[in-house]
């Protein structure tokens, strides 16, 4: 599958077969992707919580009820469901084990590399808490640029997959004790195989018109 296709053919799913189990190899290499997203300076303010077994989806099941429990379904039934969580900051402890990474991996070969590499991180870190004041929307936007290549990735493997917002995070966050690790949850992602009772499988893409989209200059 080339990536038009992959674009082209991947939908929302709704509803997936029970007791499909995705091939490791294949989240392996998904979850090596979602490692490798990218992120504006290398910021790296996420955390991703997987759910593999019947326990761990049922506990981000906590979170899909009430309002949001015809999201239930595809979180019990799916094989994998992501959980892409964000830091509640990006504090001087996050900010150092990047750089010591950074460092590790072998990324400051000439003079100076290492500091200048702080200092322009850091630079965009206070502009975003002191002068625009969004850190946390600055950091969510870094989610879901993650978000968008998982999706893809998965379509580019077959895989079948749901973004969900619609989950209570307060109740996630309490499920998977984010909150004392300094984390929040974003956006769910089930991955699985589709059942017969996916409608959306059958429904034709829908996009605005080019014309509306694009503007050429």
């Amino acid at each position: 599958m080339n990536l038009t296709d992959a674009v082209l053919s991947r939908h929302t799913v709704k509803a997936y077969e029970a007791g499909q189990t995705l091939p490791q190899e294949q989240v392996d290499m998904l979850l090596t992707w979602l490692h490798n997203s990218p992120s504006s300076v290398n910021s790296q303010p996420w955390h991703f919580v997987v759910a593999s077994t019947p326990a761990g989806r049922e506990t981000i099941a906590k979170a899909a009820t009430e309002a949001f429990a015809y999201n239930r379904p595809k979180i019990i039934d799916a094989s994998n469901v992501i959980a892409l969580c964000m830091r509640a900051d990006l504090d001087e402890a996050h900010l150092q084990a990047v750089l010591a990474q950074e460092e590790r991996d072998g990324r400051f070969k000439a003079d100076g590399a290492r500091e200048n590499q702080d200092k322009s991180r850091r630079s965009y870190v206070d502009l975003h808490r002191y002068a625009l004041r969004d850190v946390p929307q600055w950091m969510e936007k870094q989610v879901y640029l993650a978000l968008g290549g998982l999706l893809l990735g998965a379509s580019m493997l077959g895989i079948d997959a749901t973004p969900m917002e619609g989950f209570d995070a307060a109740a996630l966050d309490s499920a998977l004790n984010l909150r004392e690790r300094g984390l929040t949850s974003v956006v769910l992602v089930a991955l699985g195989r589709r059942s017969e009772k996916d409608f959306n499988a059958g429904l034709p893409k829908s996009r605005l018109p080019k014309q509306d989209v694009f503007t050429h200059i």
